[in-house]
């Protein structure tokens, strides 16, 4: 399409993502394609912005909004309906909390400042703690960081540790951690802002074990990683650890905008008791919970985190094999179907290329502003044999950089 009108096409729209706009008029959309005015079709592996784990427009959950439509959407601060606490069960027992409660918002950063402010409400203490590498929310005290109220943890020097295994208390990395100020630790486990790395697990240990010594609570943002994304139904798991909150949004709704955070029994007794006060507008609306619901439901009917694990360990070991030999490339990492491919060198060189190169052949991948980096997200859904035609895609563009490389 000619670029002027790209341009017009969209010429109403502030468009302030930071992200390069590719295509201005999408038509339709099903499973892992999208597709433009002529018909042209682009496989999708960034998922939307990471939020249609079953693919766009997928049946069952269409079916489900239509279905709700019908009945109620919206309810008031003084009425509810049986469907909200339906979808609270269903996330509860994905989330593996026996007892609990939940409350369903509109936006992953919503749920993450919910989080944030309940820690704070049950601790009496305004500084938490994160790892310097998180992105935890678009707006508020997560998205301001503002020292007096985090504490930020840099993790680099475990990356590389000798004792990452068993991670000694004594290492200074801790030790310098003010545990007795801090009201509790948000984690965010394995996004790091885009580059997917994951934490050692004996050093996530430790600083949970200290974190709940001290009277603090664990506040998990799944925003990213949760809803089957990296092989398991959420990236704590990986863990082997027990939150007392956990926030979500992105996959919870495929593509419509529902969040959650769902709460342990014992802090939500707490909650109760100290008549812990929250509302919005859209708080637990019935539309939302019903697609949570639905969501939740085709997954397990699916065995998509099932899926999810084959399809992310053979489509991260045929990368690393493809990869082989390319001196740019630094690192690839990744859990379930969140990868990302990591490459020297310093500005947007040669990620942004290989990016054009993809999109060239009708595959969109993520690239972030200001990050040598590409993440692919696709689909849960996604089919084996797709993977192995964006592999084919992958190693043309990977053959295309080495010779511009060495005309250098």
């Amino acid at each position: 399409m000619d670029l002027n009108l790209q341009q017009r096409n969209l010429e109403h729209v502030l468009w302030c993502t930071g992200h390069q706009l590719l295509l201005t008029n999408i038509i339709r959309a099903e499973g892992c394609y999208i597709y433009d005015e002529s018909c042209k079709s682009c496989m999708d592996l960034e998922s939307g912005v990471w939020v249609t784990p079953l693919g766009h427009n997928h049946p069952a959950v269409n079916q489900a909004i239509k279905d709700q439509l019908d009945k109620v959407t919206h309810t008031g601060y003084c009425y509810s309906s049986e469907i909200v606490e339906l979808s609270s069960r269903a996330v509860l027992e994905a989330c593996g909390f026996k007892q609990g409660k939940c409350v369903f918002l509109s936006s992953g950063s919503e749920a993450v400042e919910f989080g944030i402010r309940v820690l704070r409400s049950l601790s009496g203490r305004k500084k938490l703690l994160c790892l310097h590498d998180s992105f935890l929310g678009s707006y508020g005290s997560a998205n301001k960081k503002n020292p007096d109220e985090w504490h930020f943890l840099d993790w680099r020097e475990c990356q590389t540790c000798e004792k990452a295994e068993i991670c000694d208390l004594n290492c200074h990395v801790i030790r310098e951690i003010p545990f007795e100020s801090l009201g509790g630790f948000v984690l965010e486990p394995g996004s790091a802002s885009g580059l997917v790395r994951f934490p050692p697990s004996a050093f996530i240990h430790n600083l949970v074990k200290m974190i709940k010594s001290s009277g603090g609570r664990i506040h998990i943002n799944e925003i990213t990683t949760g809803i089957g994304r990296s092989g398991k139904w959420f990236g704590f798991q990986h863990y082997d650890i027990q939150p007392d909150l956990i926030s979500m949004g992105k996959g919870l709704g495929n593509g419509y905008p529902i969040s959650a955070i769902a709460i342990s029994g014992e802090v939500a007794g707490m909650l109760d008791e100290n008549s812990f006060y929250y509302q919005q507008s859209h708080q637990n609306d019935p539309l939302g919970c019903r697609v949570a619901k639905e969501v939740i439901e085709v997954i397990r009917k699916d065995h998509l985190i099932d899926k999810c694990k084959e399809k992310g360990e053979y489509l991260l070991s045929q990368l690393k094999l493809f990869c082989e030999g390319y001196s740019f490339v630094k690192e690839i990492r990744g859990r379930g179907l969140m990868i990302a491919i990591e490459f020297h060198g310093s500005g947007s060189w040669p990620a942004a290329y290989i990016f054009q190169e993809l999109f060239n052949r009708g595959y969109i991948v993520s690239l972030r502003p200001g990050l040598n980096a590409l993440r692919i997200d696709p689909p849960l859904v996604v089919e084996r044999e797709e993977l192995a035609q964006f592999l084919k895609a992958v190693k043309e563009a990977l053959i295309l950089t080495e010779r511009i490389n060495q005309n250098e």
